[in-house]
């Protein structure tokens, strides 16, 4: 069973984002998206509605910083 995922967990869900979405510049993604594929993550089991714009900018930073790993 995948680890339950809550909005506090912003590293491991923009861990787990990069790893799902690798080719996918994380600056490019709307909030609107990213929200939608956070939710859509195997064990997410958050309120989907518990989310604001400080914490998805939390999550797309950790993403971003896994991306430039890749990527520059």
């Amino acid at each position: 069973m995948a680890e339950q995922l809550m909005w506090r967990d912003a590293q491991e869900i923009g861990i787990r984002l990069y790893e799902e979405h690798e080719d996918v510049d994380p600056l490019t993604v709307s909030f609107v998206q990213l929200h939608k594929w956070v939710t859509e993550l195997d064990g997410f089991s958050d309120d989907p509605k518990g989310s604001s714009e400080k914490t998805l900018e939390s999550i797309q930073m950790v993403w971003l910083e896994e991306w430039k790993v890749d990527n520059e």
